[in-house]
């Protein structure tokens, strides 16, 4: 998203020059009105810093795109419409977004899940379950015990062969092993969960959490949202449009700013820097207003010298000189297009620092 910063600016009345009071001087006098055009073509004889410079909103123009490449499915507001800060502008087609949520949602549930059993431990029925097993085998053990018991006395009086007592004896290992694995389950089920198994359970729905939380960054993505108070200053998508961020123009779709209050960027001659500054009374002239005076105040003064970023189109205008980015806010109650090309006045001050 880029932002082109938006400035206003006071102004000091031209009646200066013509020897008029502080008040004035901002008084839309026809004679201060005619002071104009004079006052700009000599400026250091009125004591006045003459300079171009173009009206913007107080918040910038904001540029608002798309962070995901997709297609737009619906667009809200036109250009003009007002809208609040974190209203929806539009919408991404979300679908694929939408199952990968839920998809983390569930893997969510499942480690959830794991982790509750882990330290509830065993139900009831599974408890209830595992201690009949055991006393199973412990019936099966004594009666494979008796078993041996019998055969062998009778294999020493030499009734049976050996061998029959060899098997029995092998039948009752068999069963004090089942008798074993019974009871470490019962244990198992019994007792509390290990501390490992705790910590990977536990980082399972940490991980778990985590993708779901992306997830949601994700779809969120596909929404525009209003960044500020303000007005749509240009719509440059429509619904079913595709838009990618690789491109700025491709994902650009609104232009909004916060018109409420207005700047003017100003452009000052490196030749009258020193005549600038904070707090200086200034004003605003355009051609398509005639001779209406729009105040304001100095609120920054640039302290790097650049290129000139406004063009006059006089022919005598020259284009190599280096200028000042000068700020003026002006009063709330302008009202101006945003963009508008006009002419600032400064009310320099002398060496004392005191308007002239």
């Amino acid at each position: 998203m880029t932002r082109a910063a938006i400035v206003g600016v006071t102004v000091f009345g031209a009646g200066l020059a013509a020897g008029l009071t502080f008040s004035d001087a901002f008084r839309p006098t026809a004679e201060a009105a005619a002071a104009v055009p004079a006052a700009a073509s000599r400026p250091h004889a009125t004591g006045l810093v003459a300079a171009p410079g173009r009206v913007e909103p107080v918040s910038e123009e904001i540029d608002i795109g798309a962070e995901l490449a997709g297609r737009l499915a619906d667009v809200l507001v036109d250009e003009g419409d007002a809208v609040t800060r974190g209203q929806v502008l539009a919408r991404l087609d979300s679908d694929d977004e939408r199952a990968r949520l839920a998809s983390a949602e569930a893997s969510l549930a499942v480690a959830d899940a794991e982790l509750a059993r882990l330290v509830n431990g065993a139900r009831s029925e599974e408890r209830r379950e595992v201690r009949a097993a055991v006393r199973q085998a412990e019936a099966e053990f004594e009666q494979a015990e008796l078993e041996w018991r019998r055969r062998d006395e009778l294999a020493r009086d030499g009734v049976i062969p050996a061998e029959e007592r060899d098997r029995a004896a092998r039948a009752l290992r068999v069963m004090r092993a089942k008798l074993d694995e019974a009871r470490e389950r019962a244990d198992a089920v019994d007792g509390s969960a290990r501390a490992d198994e705790r910590t990977r359970a536990e980082a399972s729905v940490r991980l778990a959490r985590a993708r779901v939380q992306e997830a949601n960054a994700i779809l969120e993505k596909t929404v525009l949202r209003a960044p500020v108070d303000g007005t749509v200053l240009c719509r440059y998508k429509e619904a079913g449009e595709s838009v990618a961020p690789e491109s700025k123009d491709s994902a650009r779709v609104f232009t909004v700013a916060d018109t409420r209050r207005l700047r003017v960027r100003v452009d000052v001659d490196e030749t009258d820097v020193a005549r600038v500054t904070l707090g200086q009374p200034a004003w605003v002239t355009a051609d398509a207003y005639g001779d209406r005076r729009f105040e304001g105040t100095v609120v920054r003064v640039g302290s790097l010298l650049g290129r000139k970023n406004i063009r006059t189109d006089e022919p005598t205008e020259r284009v190599d000189t280096r200028v000042l980015e000068t700020l003026i806010e002006l009063t709330a109650d302008v009202r101006l297009p945003v963009g508008l090309r006009v002419d600032a006045f400064i009310g320099a001050r002398d060496g004392g620092g005191r308007s002239r």
